[in-house]
């Protein structure tokens, strides 16, 4: 069998992996997958906080699930990682990066030698002084990253490489699927929302929203002083379009549905930014993926408020599997393996 690597995603409430081989053809194949809880506090917004905690965690993730590959590709996806346009002279992508330092200072909340940098090149131009390259500034600050890194690899893995979270479903929600034209894909995750917008798989735009389905749940949680599972329970049943059959049901819907209007709110003014500043780059529809994806209403309310068409994204269409497990297996543990598996698949790693 082809050497295999796994994507790590190191997420607020758990740890998730998939070993994938033949990660960079046309059909990868998922070897293992494995999830696992984490104690409260041990990561924040993705950010390891506990670092030998998240390392006895994955030490577990990895027995539970028989990885055999220590390669792992890691997720970075939280407000200490910043993206923004970018347009450079034109010149061999290694040299673009070495002088990002001397570049973009400004366009910095912390000093340069305190940030991970790169760049994402997305089209070619011309300017006054010569040909230009336009692309994406990533920025992360280099303590998070770090943190993240240095609990893996005191699991005794080997952190081979580390990835935008953005781009690595954008590449299985979006690029994988063949999807044309502009479109914007949406990950609503437990902490953190990924918002990512591509032309023809090309992302040419990205935001973080620190807001997930988990601040709906502790929402919830705190206005009808009910314990976190409870409210989580009633957060999936009813979610802002369930039927109430009592007092206490209308209530979840209504707070519910309040607090979901402001991550709804958020996700249409960025969507109405990209246009303003893209105008020859209209979006014609979203892509939506994620726990928080599945909440009852949530997609048919993103529609009416984007005034967009939404469809569910499925990051494993053109996926096989090993004999050890099923595409039952897969889809209906989707929804929170993607990110893990768009880590793997084409990544510079693989």
């Amino acid at each position: 069998m082809a050497k295999s690597i796994v994507g790590l995603d190191i997420a607020g409430t758990s740890v998730r992996a998939v070993e994938v081989s033949d990660a960079t053809k046309a059909r990868p194949t998922i070897v293992r997958f494995a999830e696992l809880p984490l104690p409260e506090g041990a990561v924040s917004r993705g950010e390891v906080i506990e670092q030998n905690t998240v390392a006895g965690a994955l030490k577990k993730l990895w027995s539970l699930g028989r990885f055999r590959s220590k390669d792992v590709v890691l997720g970075m996806g939280n407000q200490r990682v910043l993206s923004r346009d970018l347009t450079v002279p034109k010149q061999p992508l290694a040299q673009i990066r070495e002088s990002l330092p001397f570049q973009v200072q400004d366009m910095l909340p912390v000093p340069v030698v305190d940030a991970i940098l790169d760049f994402y090149p997305t089209s070619e131009g011309a300017s006054e002084a010569g040909s230009v390259v336009n692309g994406l500034l990533i920025a992360a600050v280099k303590d998070a990253v770090l943190a993240n890194v240095q609990a893996v690899q005191l699991a005794g893995l080997n952190p081979a490489g580390v990835d935008l979270i953005p781009f690595a479903l954008n590449r299985v929600l979006v690029g994988r699927q063949n999807l044309r034209g502009t479109v914007t894909m949406i990950e609503i995750g437990a902490q953190t929302t990924s918002v990512v917008v591509t032309t023809d798989g090309i992302p040419k735009f990205v935001r973080l929203i620190p807001t997930g389905g988990e601040d709906v749940t502790k929402t919830l949680s705190a206005r009808l002083e009910i314990p976190f599972e409870h409210a989580e329970t009633v957060k999936r049943h009813l979610g802002i379009a369930g039927s109430p059959q009592t007092v206490d049901d209308s209530r979840a819907i209504a707070v519910t549905r309040e607090t979901v209007n402001e991550l709804l709110a958020s996700l249409r003014n960025t969507i109405n930014y990209f246009t303003s500043t893209h105008p020859s780059e209209q979006v014609s529809g979203i892509v939506l993926s994620g726990g928080g994806a599945h909440l009852p209403g949530f997609a048919a309310a993103l529609a009416e408020y984007a005034r967009l068409p939404v469809m569910i994204g499925n990051a494993f269409e053109n996926v096989a599997v090993a004999r050890s497990i099923s595409q039952q297996d897969v889809a209906q543990r989707g929804g929170s393996i993607a990110v893990a598996y768009g880590l793997a698949v084409g990544s510079k790693a693989a």
